[in-house]
This record gives C-alpha cells, structure tokens and sequence, in this order.
C-alpha cells in the first residue's frame, strides 16, 4: 500500500478532535476537527414538538446545515446559504443519523435542534458533522437530566461517520478534499456505536466498482468509525457541568 500525498496510509484517519463546550448559549456545543475540516455543532433544547407530533408522547431530534462566508476558498454568499438541494439532502442525513440512536419516548414531548456550521471545509463536513452533532447531543440530554427535566439520556448508543473513496485505484480512509475531488468512487458511512449500519451513500465518480470494492469500503469505513467511536465514550465520559434549559 502506497502512502497518500498527506503522508497517511490508506486506513488512517486525519488527526481529529472534539472541544465540548466550545460555545455555552445552548445545552451542548461541540467544535470538532477532522485534518483541516471545522465544524462547530451545537444542541438547541425546545420545550415542544412539531405539530405533527403533539400528544404523541414523543420527542423529536432534528438538524441545520450551513457553510459560512470564509469557510472555502470561494466564498459561500450568504444570500445563497438557504436551504438549497444540497444543504437539506445533508441536513436530512444529520437528522435521520441521529434519530436513528434516540429514543423518542424516552425523550418526551422535547425537541432538539442540531446546528452543524461549517468553519472551515476541507472534505468530509457532513461525516464530521455527524460525528460532533452526536457529542453536542449527548451533552444536551446529559444535560436534561441532571436539570430533572427526563429521566434518562435517551441515547441508544453512539453515532459516528466516515467518508471512504477509491482514490488512483486505491481504498482509503476519510478523504480530504484533494482526495475527494479526484476519486473515483465516494461514500459516506454511518454507523452506531455497535456495528450497526445507519446509511451508506456511494457513488461512482465516472468509473463503476465492484461488490469486492464496496466490501473494502466498508471494512475501511467500519475500522475508521470504531475509533471515532471510542474517542466519543472518552470524552464524553465525564459529564458536562449543569445547565438550565432555555439559559
């Protein structure tokens, strides 16, 4: 296996972190980096559920997505950072990531609204805000807790993603943006704390790949997400310190 143009072997995941707290307005901030890509995430608690939802005895777990002026090199307009095709297709996958290890009832009639911007991209903003919006989230519902607000944090396990590609003929592991605008082949990975697949996007970027490719992938995808994973249960695991809702 031949070395990437970053030094990195074709598993290894660009240096990442996660800053609980980063900002202190909300229930849960998280400033989380992965190689040059910042993404800040923070968890909005409301005291109520969509219309849709009211009297159903359940919670809801919902998600923004947006790249400010600055982040890349051509500027993002602010008139342009509406919901456009692909702000929601991404905000939707946040959304449905995190959903996926909540429990609504255990949640009740409370909803939580993930906002994932991006400071600064560089490949992989939608897995890295996946990554952090878990982190906020469990601070969040921590958070509810401790304020007697539910009787246990409603998470069922941890969430976590990745991006994979097939770069130069070559597998590897969480694509910066010179890797990602040259593969052949992207996905998106997401994954529970357990081993349990949530999603899996992946496209052909102009050449087909096999089953025995995507089988690859996903290996690569599974090992990179179990070490986000354990990073996750590190830092989370002392709780955050007490805050009331609506602060």
């Amino acid at each position: 296996m031949s070395l990437r143009y970053d030094g990195r072997q074709p598993d290894e995941l660009r240096p990442f972190s996660f800053i609980r707290d980063f900002t202190t307005m909300t229930m849960g901030s998280t400033l989380v980096t992965f190689g040059e890509t910042r993404v800040l995430c923070t968890a909005s608690v409301e005291e109520s559920v969509p219309r849709w939802m009211k009297g159903k005895g359940e919670g809801w777990v919902t998600a923004e997505y947006s790249m400010l002026p600055g982040s890349s090199p051509e500027r993002v307009n602010r008139e342009r950072r509406g919901a456009k095709g692909r702000t929601q297709e991404i905000e939707r996958l946040i959304g449905r990531s995190l959903r996926a290890v909540t429990d609504m009832t255990a949640l009740g009639e409370t909803s939580i609204r993930l906002d994932c911007d991006v400071l600064q991209a560089d490949g992989g903003t939608r897995t890295a805000s996946i990554c952090g919006a878990y982190v906020a989230l469990h601070d969040a519902c921590t958070r509810l807790v401790q304020a007697g607000a539910i009787p246990a944090v409603p998470l069922t396990t941890e969430c976590a993603a990745i991006s994979v590609g097939i770069v130069d003929g070559q597998p590897v592991l969480d694509l910066p943006y010179p890797e990602d605008s040259t593969a052949g082949v992207d996905c998106n990975v997401i994954m529970t704390g357990d081993g349990q697949l949530i999603e899996v996007q992946g496209t052909a970027e102009g050449a087909t790949f096999s089953r025995a490719e995507l089988d690859q992938l996903l290996d690569l995808a599974e090992g990179g997400i179990a070490v986000i994973t354990e990073a996750q249960r590190e830092v989370l695991a002392e709780p955050p310190s007490p805050r009331t809702p609506g602060r």
